[in-house]
């Protein structure tokens, strides 16, 4: 799976994640997805003032504030969405009554991916080549998902609230893609969430044992009723745990510097921010430039 692009979790960066995750390319930074955040927000302060910007409606929509974006490194749905317009790419929800949407739910082992949504965080699901992968930057790296356990696997999600949205549109070709086209890939370890990961790094070390033992705890396949030992050691784990909810003191750093960049960048007298739409446009164009090249001679994965 080495071919495969995956992003672990960065602060609350899980859109930029997810839609790099998508394209299989780390096409969006927190910046890129701001400037459109912030261009979503300027249009829509347009729309709002040509009723009057003394109106309360106009009031109670400055005093919410953005919609679209938070300085946490959160974006909306609809910024999401617009990102993908710049690769002619389109969301519709996939429990909704759009005629795709319901065909879609006939024949999900056939679509090419979904983007799913629980209250603020964002991951991609996307087939490539023959194979679909769960591609959460919660996760230590991709998830091998059968094409049974697809359905499954969303069917959970749908019921535990969240959103789905089909990912409609050609995807941009990608190595992953080219090799899995040949290849099958198996998986006999399945990815942890990298804070369970951390909390086997921190308590067992190098001992691999020690390591064996807490997996086993963490999937909770004690063999039976747990030992007095086995207890101890699962309110150890249940300990490290809580405590690895809160972000380490180098990401909460990391944290703070990122929305310092969001805000120096969405400053007027700030230098231009990296990237708009146009300037995606041009790496989408460059990348399909590449693509072409390569297809002249002879392509590698």
């Amino acid at each position: 799976m080495d071919s495969i692009f995956h992003e672990k979790q960065e602060g609350s960066l899980c859109a930029q994640h997810c839609l790099n995750a998508l394209l299989q390319e780390p096409y969006f930074t927190a910046v890129d997805l701001a400037t459109l955040a912030q261009q979503m927000d300027e249009a829509e302060h347009s729309r709002m003032s040509e009723a009057g910007i003394d109106s309360e409606e106009y009031r109670h929509f400055v005093q919410a504030g953005s919609q679209n974006m938070d300085d946490s490194g959160y974006f909306s749905v609809q910024v999401i969405a617009a990102a993908l317009r710049v690769f002619e790419l389109e969301l519709v929800p996939f429990g909704s009554s759009d005629p795709r949407a319901t065909s879609a739910r006939q024949n999900i082992a056939g679509q090419s991916a979904f983007i799913c949504n629980y209250r603020e965080h964002w991951f991609t699901v996307r087939r490539l080549g023959r194979q679909w992968f769960n591609l959460n930057s919660l996760l230590t790296g991709p998830e091998l998902l059968s094409d049974t356990y697809l359905s499954e696997f969303l069917a959970q999600l749908r019921q535990e609230g969240y959103s789905i949205f089909l990912v409609l549109g050609a995807l941009p070709r990608c190595a992953a893609d080219q090799r899995l086209q040949t290849e099958t890939v198996t998986q006999t370890v399945k990815p942890r969430l990298i804070s369970e990961q951390r909390t086997i790094d921190s308590l067992a070390g190098d001992d691999p044992q020690l390591r064996a033992a807490i997996a086993a705890s963490l999937d909770g396949d004690t063999g039976g009723q747990p030992t007095d030992e086995e207890q101890q050691l699962q309110a150890a784990l249940a300990a490290s745990l809580a405590e690895s909810a809160a972000p380490p003191a180098e990401e909460q750093e990391q944290d703070e510097q990122l929305r310092a960049a969001i805000q120096l960048s969405l400053q007027p007298e700030a230098d231009p921010a990296p990237a708009d739409g146009e300037q995606v446009r041009a790496r989408r164009q460059a990348f399909l430039d590449r693509l072409q090249r390569s297809d002249g001679g002879q392509s590698t994965t």
